[in-house]
Protein backbone atom coordinates (compact mmCIF):
# COMPACT_ATOMS: atom_id res chain seq x y z
CA UNK A 1 0.00 0.00 0.00
CA UNK A 2 1.14 3.29 -0.90
CA UNK A 3 1.47 6.67 1.11
CA UNK A 4 -2.18 7.97 1.75
CA UNK A 5 -2.79 11.38 3.08
CA UNK A 6 -4.98 11.73 5.54
CA UNK A 7 -6.77 15.21 6.91
CA UNK A 8 -7.59 15.89 10.56
CA UNK A 9 -11.63 16.19 11.25
CA UNK A 10 -11.79 18.42 13.51
CA UNK A 11 -15.29 17.98 14.67
CA UNK A 12 -14.31 14.40 15.49
CA UNK A 13 -10.83 15.12 16.77
CA UNK A 14 -9.69 16.93 19.83
CA UNK A 15 -6.39 18.08 21.26
CA UNK A 16 -6.60 18.51 25.00
CA UNK A 17 -4.00 19.26 27.93
CA UNK A 18 -3.47 18.73 31.69
CA UNK A 19 -1.21 21.35 34.15
CA UNK A 20 -0.29 21.15 38.07
CA UNK A 21 -2.53 24.00 39.37
CA UNK A 22 -1.51 25.21 43.07
CA UNK A 23 0.26 22.05 43.02
CA UNK A 24 -2.66 20.24 44.38
CA UNK A 25 -5.42 19.63 41.81
CA UNK A 26 -4.66 19.70 37.87
CA UNK A 27 -6.54 22.34 35.42
CA UNK A 28 -7.80 20.34 31.67
CA UNK A 29 -8.49 22.19 28.66
CA UNK A 30 -8.16 22.24 25.28
CA UNK A 31 -7.62 23.40 21.63
CA UNK A 32 -11.18 24.41 19.72
CA UNK A 33 -9.41 25.17 16.15
CA UNK A 34 -6.70 23.36 14.58
CA UNK A 35 -5.86 21.63 11.42
CA UNK A 36 -3.70 18.84 10.02
CA UNK A 37 -2.42 16.26 7.89
CA UNK A 38 -1.28 12.88 8.10
CA UNK A 39 0.79 10.55 5.02
CA UNK A 40 0.82 7.41 5.99
CA UNK A 41 2.54 4.35 4.92
CA UNK A 42 1.63 1.47 6.81
CA UNK A 43 3.97 -0.81 5.11
CA UNK A 44 6.86 1.81 5.89
CA UNK A 45 6.25 4.10 8.53
CA UNK A 46 9.53 5.60 8.19
CA UNK A 47 8.07 7.83 5.05
CA UNK A 48 5.10 8.96 6.53
CA UNK A 49 4.85 12.48 8.53
CA UNK A 50 2.51 14.77 10.30
CA UNK A 51 1.72 18.51 10.36
CA UNK A 52 -0.74 20.38 12.39
CA UNK A 53 -1.77 23.96 13.45
CA UNK A 54 -3.30 24.78 16.22
CA UNK A 55 -5.16 28.58 16.84
CA UNK A 56 -3.76 29.91 20.10
CA UNK A 57 -6.71 31.83 20.80
CA UNK A 58 -9.31 28.99 20.64
CA UNK A 59 -7.60 27.57 24.28
CA UNK A 60 -10.55 26.71 26.34
CA UNK A 61 -10.25 25.53 30.00
CA UNK A 62 -13.80 26.34 30.60
CA UNK A 63 -13.22 29.42 32.56
CA UNK A 64 -13.43 32.87 30.61
CA UNK A 65 -11.22 34.41 32.57
CA UNK A 66 -8.82 32.19 32.96
CA UNK A 67 -8.37 31.88 28.76
CA UNK A 68 -8.25 35.30 28.57
CA UNK A 69 -5.15 35.06 30.71
CA UNK A 70 -3.57 32.37 28.80
CA UNK A 71 -4.12 34.35 25.43
CA UNK A 72 -2.21 37.14 27.26
CA UNK A 73 0.97 38.05 26.41
CA UNK A 74 1.71 36.03 30.07
CA UNK A 75 1.59 32.65 28.48
CA UNK A 76 0.24 32.02 24.73
CA UNK A 77 0.78 35.74 23.07
CA UNK A 78 -2.42 34.67 20.60
CA UNK A 79 -2.40 38.30 19.24
CA UNK A 80 1.61 38.18 18.52
CA UNK A 81 1.67 34.38 17.97
CA UNK A 82 -1.17 33.44 16.84
CA UNK A 83 -0.26 29.75 16.19
CA UNK A 84 1.21 26.65 17.41
CA UNK A 85 2.85 24.20 14.71
CA UNK A 86 4.18 21.06 14.69
CA UNK A 87 5.57 18.75 11.57
CA UNK A 88 7.44 15.63 12.33
CA UNK A 89 10.82 14.80 11.31
CA UNK A 90 10.86 10.74 11.90
CA UNK A 91 8.35 8.14 12.16
CA UNK A 92 8.85 5.04 13.30
CA UNK A 93 7.01 1.66 14.13
CA UNK A 94 6.44 1.04 18.21
CA UNK A 95 4.87 -2.48 18.90
CA UNK A 96 1.55 -3.69 17.10
CA UNK A 97 -0.41 -0.31 16.63
CA UNK A 98 2.07 1.95 17.89
CA UNK A 99 4.16 4.68 15.64
CA UNK A 100 6.62 6.87 17.24
CA UNK A 101 6.47 10.23 15.58
CA UNK A 102 9.09 12.77 16.44
CA UNK A 103 8.61 16.29 15.33
CA UNK A 104 9.31 19.60 15.63
CA UNK A 105 6.92 21.38 17.93
CA UNK A 106 6.77 25.59 17.90
CA UNK A 107 5.05 27.52 20.66
CA UNK A 108 6.14 31.37 20.70
CA UNK A 109 8.39 31.36 17.58
CA UNK A 110 10.40 28.90 19.91
CA UNK A 111 10.56 24.86 18.41
CA UNK A 112 11.70 22.02 20.16
CA UNK A 113 11.73 18.78 19.69
CA UNK A 114 9.10 16.47 20.96
CA UNK A 115 8.33 12.55 20.30
CA UNK A 116 4.35 11.72 20.28
CA UNK A 117 3.76 8.12 21.24
CA UNK A 118 1.07 7.22 19.51
CA UNK A 119 -1.45 4.23 18.53
CA UNK A 120 -3.56 3.64 15.36
CA UNK A 121 -6.64 2.71 16.55
CA UNK A 122 -8.02 1.71 13.29
CA UNK A 123 -9.19 2.18 9.69
CA UNK A 124 -12.49 2.05 8.34
CA UNK A 125 -15.74 3.33 6.08
CA UNK A 126 -18.45 5.70 7.68
CA UNK A 127 -21.98 5.57 6.03
CA UNK A 128 -20.90 8.23 3.68
CA UNK A 129 -18.27 6.51 1.94
CA UNK A 130 -15.27 8.12 3.56
CA UNK A 131 -12.84 6.34 4.38
CA UNK A 132 -11.32 7.32 8.06
CA UNK A 133 -8.41 6.30 10.36
CA UNK A 134 -8.22 7.35 14.30
CA UNK A 135 -5.53 7.67 16.33
CA UNK A 136 -4.26 8.65 19.72
CA UNK A 137 -1.02 10.08 20.64
CA UNK A 138 0.51 11.33 24.34
CA UNK A 139 3.68 13.62 25.45
CA UNK A 140 4.58 16.30 27.73
CA UNK A 141 6.50 19.05 27.47
CA UNK A 142 8.11 21.89 30.11
CA UNK A 143 6.19 25.04 28.98
CA UNK A 144 9.62 26.91 30.34
CA UNK A 145 11.56 25.63 27.37
CA UNK A 146 8.51 27.44 25.36
CA UNK A 147 8.94 30.96 26.66
CA UNK A 148 5.69 30.49 28.76
CA UNK A 149 7.54 31.44 32.41
CA UNK A 150 4.52 33.44 34.10
CA UNK A 151 4.22 31.76 37.49
CA UNK A 152 3.50 32.84 40.97
CA UNK A 153 4.88 31.32 44.10
CA UNK A 154 2.44 30.41 46.96
CA UNK A 155 2.64 31.13 50.51
CA UNK A 156 2.72 27.28 51.26
CA UNK A 157 4.98 26.36 48.87
CA UNK A 158 5.88 25.88 45.22
CA UNK A 159 3.86 27.81 42.20
CA UNK A 160 0.59 28.48 41.10
CA UNK A 161 0.80 27.14 37.33
CA UNK A 162 2.74 23.42 36.99
CA UNK A 163 5.76 23.30 34.60
CA UNK A 164 5.02 19.99 32.86
CA UNK A 165 2.29 20.12 30.23
CA UNK A 166 0.66 16.36 29.58
CA UNK A 167 -0.57 16.44 26.11
CA UNK A 168 -2.96 14.43 24.92
CA UNK A 169 -4.33 13.85 21.15
CA UNK A 170 -7.48 12.07 19.77
CA UNK A 171 -7.71 12.33 16.30
CA UNK A 172 -10.13 10.93 12.90
CA UNK A 173 -8.72 11.87 9.80
CA UNK A 174 -10.41 11.85 6.23
CA UNK A 175 -8.53 10.30 3.88
CA UNK A 176 -8.23 12.54 0.77
CA UNK A 177 -9.73 11.69 -2.10
CA UNK A 178 -7.22 11.21 -5.01
CA UNK A 179 -8.24 11.60 -8.75
CA UNK A 180 -8.16 8.64 -10.74
CA UNK A 181 -7.01 8.66 -14.75
CA UNK A 182 -9.18 6.68 -16.93
CA UNK A 183 -6.84 4.04 -18.05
Amino acid sequence: MASATWNIDLTHSGIHFTVRHMVISKVRGSFRRFSGTVSLDEQNPAVSSVSARIETASIDTGVEQRDGHLRSPDFFDAEKFPTISFQSTKVEKSGDNGLRVTGNLTIRDVTREVVLETEQLGIGKDPWGNTKAAFEAKTSIDRRDFGLQWNQALETGGVLVGEKIEIALEIQAVKAQTSEKAA
